[in-house]
């Protein structure tokens, strides 16, 4: 099993094109992030007052980019805890396997893509805090 710091998760600026008709962002999973992408799916219409998440994954990667509106990212691998704020459509941050990470604070209308390296597989999550602390600590 990988063991991932809350330092890993890094932010990652994505090629930008600015054109006077709009400005436009591409991705190539093992070009501009550090894996494949097997998966894609979004949240929407998530209430300020909600959170997502709150969990972490044993071998998935996970790139989050806020394609609208904000919100935070709240991370934690057993021993450290730190919060990234994401608002750009052209930045996201990529979460290896390994850290409990969970998005809160949204704006109204916030919307966040997250692309991952693999299918839905439920045997990868681990949901329970407990548990995972107990993987992850000496």
């Amino acid at each position: 099993m990988i063991r991932s710091t809350v330092d890993d998760c890094k932010t990652i600026a994505l090629p930008r094109i600015d054109d006077p008709r709009g400005k436009l962002t591409f991705i190539e999973g093992g070009h501009h992030l550090p894996f494949e992408i097997r998966r894609v799916f979004y949240l929407y219409d998530v209430p300020t007052e909600e959170s997502r998440g709150a969990h972490a994954h044993r071998d998935l990667h996970q790139f989050l980019i806020c394609l609208s509106g904000s919100f935070d990212v709240a991370l934690d691998d057993g021993l450290k805890r730190a919060t990234v704020h994401l608002n750009r459509p052209w930045q996201g941050l990529h979460i290896p396997p390994m850290i409990w990470a969970a998005e809160v604070n949204f704006d109204p209308g916030s919307v966040c893509l997250v692309l991952a390296s693999d299918r839905y597989i439920e045997s990868d999550y681990i949901r329970d805090y407990d548990q995972y602390l107990s993987m992850v600590r000496p």
